[in-house]
Parts: C-alpha cells; structure tokens; sequence
C-alpha cells in the first residue's frame, strides 16, 4: 500500500491484511482507515504541538484528504515519480505527513522527508505510528530522514521532485541547489487578511474571526494578520470580540475543549511580546505577554489605515484590526509591492462593493474562512511568490496556488 502502480496498488509490504492488487480508491480508503483506527494515539502525540481542538480537527482533514486522494489523481493524473524529497513545516504535523507523504506514497517509488528540528520528536511519533498501520518501509515508501538541511540540500540532488516549507529566502537557496530538472515547490506564508464590511452579520462575522485567528493558538499560517472593519460597525466588532475573547480561557493544551493555551514556540512568544510592546497605545483587549511561560493573552489592536502597515505573520493570539471607508483603500494597500508578493487569501464578509477574484495577489474567499475553504485535495494558495510558487523552466518562482499531483503532472508536460 505504500504506492501503486498505473493508479493499482499492488505492493503488500508483506503485511497478510493486505491483497496483492488494490484499486485505487481502496488504497486510499485504507490509507485513511489507519489514521481512524489510530485515532486516540494520533491525538495523544499531537497535542504536543498543537491544542486539542487543533489536533481534532486536523485529524478529521487528514481523514478527509485521503478519502478524496482517488478523486485527485484521477484527475490530475500525476506522472509515476521516482523520488520526493520534502522540508516538512514545523506546524500540522499530521495534516503535513498527509499531503507529503502518504498521498503522494500511490504515485511516487520513495519519499524521504526531513522534520523541522522544532517539531522532529512529534513527527517522528506520527511516522512511527503509521508506518506501521499502512506498511511505509525505508526501502520504498515514506521515510523520515535525520540530517542537517545542508546534507538533506545534496540528498536532492538525486529526486524528480523537492517541496520546501519555510523561509522564502531559505527556499532560493535550496532552490538553487536543487537541479533544474527536478519540480520544485515552494509554500510560505502570507496575513490573509479579513475585510469585515457594514453588512456583516455580527454575531456570525465573530465566530469567523475568532475560529479564524485563534486556530491552534493562532499558530498556523491560515490564520488572518490584519482585520480591515468598516468604520459604521467599528465599535459594535470591537466590543463583541472584547466580550467573546474574554469567555475564552487559557488552559492546558491537551485539554478537551482547549482553544488557547501556551504557545510552542519561545521565538514566537518573544515576537508577540515585542509587537503588543510597541503597539502598547493601541491595545484595546488584553495585552499580557509573557516569554517565558510563553503565555500570550488574546490581545486586540486597533492601528489606523497606512498603506504601509504590513503586519509580521503573528504565530500568536493577536488581533491586528484597521478601520476603513472605502474599498479603494484595501485595494491600495494590497496593491503595494509588500503585500503583492505574499498574497494568499482574502476572506470578505459583508461587503459587496468588494468585487472580483482577487486582491492583488491574494484570492478572495466571500463569507468562509481560510479554514472553511482549505481542501487537500485541491491547489492550496494564492498567486504571491512568497506565499506559494513553483519553479518555472526559466529557473524562475512563479507565484500560484500549488497541489503537487496537479504541479508533478504540468511539469511532466513541459
């Protein structure tokens, strides 16, 4: 089950469970039969990183993608793949080793994959775990790998295909070690902003933004950086989300029902800590920060509008909101050079005078979520090169919304 061959899986990993010639579509119901059956431990090692309520629901997309995987390469029909290499995100872990991993395990011979060194002992537990329940062996399947990124960087050298997930400027430079034949994808990050207008639903437009940005603590790269609000409703959506922010209480992360709790990550906690400091004027709910009991309450701030104002990627509870007028303005700021080269997703609630597919590089999703719209089974992102690209035949990063059956089968075409 560790791959198929022709869209037929046929190796058994001699495990008796298995049938030496498997469809498709019962690989990948196998494949997601184990994360099922796995379920409890799965939880059990993900809370490590990420809060139950993060963890659960990340399971139920992991189940989701691989149920959907037979419909994604019949229709992407990605070519037979002799080696993947990938750079596994510190953040999803299980959600990660999904679309990396076991998917792409029915069309691709062997995947070696090397786990942030932030997150390597609970990706190292998910492996070990499934390894087992789908038959992956080191020899041709999934394998986890222990080297530096420098040793992993020349390891590449030989694979048909390279994801990296981090740092743009790290991903140039694996990029330009990796040969120009090999399809190389690169996935970042972007502020997904939220545009709130003066026909949202207030109670609704709440729990949106609430789910939205304090996913897992509000450490994931779909959570929204920046809140544009209509001035007319301004007051209203600060003083429901004061209210609604201060039911939530901070809790142990394995907690059932756990929303936020202490961040993972020390650098983070001091990133947050540093930015309410010097927006100290401007919080208007919450405001501590503490580094080291990397304790971060949910905090509001209300900036007013600069076309310059580019919020960092905020892997914490922070609520960065700006009011606005006038659509022109939020098309202005996302027309800047800043912003064009991260653009990922756009959530607009409420406003219709907000039109078209786009701002500036970032798609636009109408009432839902990035949580909502985001599907494994379909290309993820928007068209910024920091957010999302693939290495063109120009030796170039194209900025677009990437899947990597879909990418594999295009560059196979080139």
């Amino acid at each position: 089950m560790g791959g198929c061959s022709g869209y037929q899986c046929g190796r058994s990993r001699g495990r008796p469970t298995l049938q030496p010639r498997r469809s498709l579509h019962e690989c990948t119901l196998e494949l997601a039969a184990a994360v099922v059956k796995n379920r409890r431990a799965l939880l059990e090692i993900l809370v490590r990183t990420a809060t139950r309520t993060a963890a659960e629901d990340e399971i139920r997309r992991s189940v989701r993608a691989l149920a959907g995987a037979a419909w994604e390469i019949e229709r992407n029909r990605p070519p037979r793949t002799g080696r993947l290499s990938v750079f596994l995100p510190s953040n999803n872990v299980l959600y990660s080793y999904v679309l990396f991993g076991m998917i792409p395990s029915l069309y691709v011979d062997r995947i070696e994959m090397r786990p942030s060194s932030r997150t390597r002992g609970t990706v190292e537990a998910v492996h070990e775990l499934l390894a087992e329940a789908c038959g992956f062996d080191d020899a041709q399947g999934v394998e986890l790998v222990e080297a530096s990124q420098k040793q992993f960087v020349t390891s590449c050298q030989d694979s048909d295909a390279v994801v990296f997930t981090g740092r743009f400027e790290n991903g140039l430079d694996i990029m330009r070690s990796v040969d120009q034949q090999a399809c190389f994808l690169f996935f970042g990050s972007g502020p997904n902003p939220m545009v709130i207008g003066p026909e949202a639903w207030p109670e609704g437009i709440q729990r949106s933004l609430v789910a939205a940005r304090l996913y897992n603590s509000g450490q994931d790269c779909l959570s929204t950086d920046l809140v544009f609000v209509h001035r007319s409703i301004l007051h209203e959506v600060v003083d429901r989300l004061g209210q609604r922010l201060s039911e939530i209480p901070i809790t142990d992360r394995g907690q059932p029902g756990a929303v936020v709790s202490a961040l993972v990550y020390a650098d983070a906690a001091r990133a947050a800590s540093a930015y309410i400091s010097d927006h100290a004027g401007r919080v208007v709910f919450g405001g501590y920060a503490d580094p080291r009991s990397l304790l971060v309450q949910p905090t509001v701030i209300l900036h007013e509008y600069g076309e310059q104002l580019h919020p960092p990627e905020h892997f914490a509870p922070i609520f960065s909101l700006v009011p606005y007028e006038d659509v022109a303005e939020i098309r202005r700021w996302a027309a800047t050079p800043a912003e064009l080269i991260r653009g990922m997703y756009a959530t607009v609630f409420g406003e219709q005078r907000l039109t078209g597919q786009r701002l500036g590089t970032a798609v636009v999703l109408r009432e839902v979520t990035t949580f909502d719209h985001e599907d494994g089974n379909r290309p993820f992102g928007g068209y910024g090169v920091q957010a999302g690209s693939v290495r063109g035949v120009d030796g170039q990063l194209s900025g677009r919304p990437l899947l990597l059956s879909a990418e594999l089968a295009a560059w196979a075409q080139r």
